[in-house]
């Protein structure tokens, strides 16, 4: 059997000469990968069409994320960016907040914690669009002043946080390792409406399941940032 060749790329030299494959193309990757793909033949393949049915889900309280995921898909449609960093919401939101758009839904690789707040600013000053941050009260602690930043530059952006009090994937990953309740994973006592405020920023919580939509289309109508507290139920969320 004929064994492939190995390519590597790279745009350090020092990694190239330290490298074993085959060969070693010096590059970096935009014009590389542009390079590669001129040369790839062209395919005679359809692209597949993907449909998907999406139950819908019924208004309850306390708030449950795949409810809250539904009705932030419902005010985002088709034209609204939507950036992610809600790591114990996404099955909910795998099912109930589907991509519709190229560029329209951003998201960080695992273990970037702290991304999604200061992405969003980036994406809204690139776009020049509005933006909707979704992102869990634990991931939102590590970047909150990416707000002040977002307030200065008067960018129509909207934070969701949907908080359920507590670093929820932290929760799911200690019990997978058979540890119950782990301790530093609750996130009592913070207002993150006061947070807003004290930035500059429109600051509004909603604790009713009826009242997520109306708050999401009122923000989108601001050319100023807000921050929407959405109090989900701390018991739901769990990622396995």
């Amino acid at each position: 059997m004929k064994q492939p060749r190995i390519f590597q790329i790279t745009d350090n030299p020092l990694s190239a000469a330290r490298s074993q494959a085959t060969n070693t193309i010096v590059s970096s990757m935009v014009p590389a990968l542009q390079a590669l793909l001129q040369r790839l033949p062209k395919s005679s393949r359809k692209e597949p069409q993907i449909t998907r049915r999406i139950v819908p889900v019924a208004a309850q309280d306390p708030i449950q994320p795949e409810f809250a995921m539904q009705e932030i898909a419902r005010a985002v449609g088709r034209d609204i960016i939507v950036v992610e960093e809600a790591p114990s919401h996404r099955p909910a939101m795998q099912k109930h907040l589907p991509i519709l758009r190229p560029k329209g839904f951003y998201t960080m690789a695992s273990g970037g914690l702290g991304w999604g707040l200061p992405a969003a600013v980036g994406v809204a000053l690139a776009e020049k669009q509005p933006v909707v941050c979704l992102i869990g009260d634990g991931s939102a602690m590590y970047s909150i002043q990416a707000l002040w930043t977002a307030v200065q530059e008067k960018l129509p952006m909207v934070m969701s946080v949907l908080n359920n009090h507590g670093y929820g994937a932290m929760k799911s990953f200690s019990q997978l390792l058979g540890n119950s309740e782990p301790p530093g994973i609750r996130l009592p006592g913070i207002s993150y409406v006061d947070v807003a405020r004290g930035f500059g920023a429109v600051g509004v919580e909603v604790t009713r399941s009826g009242d997520i939509y109306g708050a999401l289309q009122d923000a989108l109508q601001r050319e100023s940032p807000t921050l929407i507290d959405i109090q989900i139920d701390p018991s739901a969320g769990d990622l396995y």
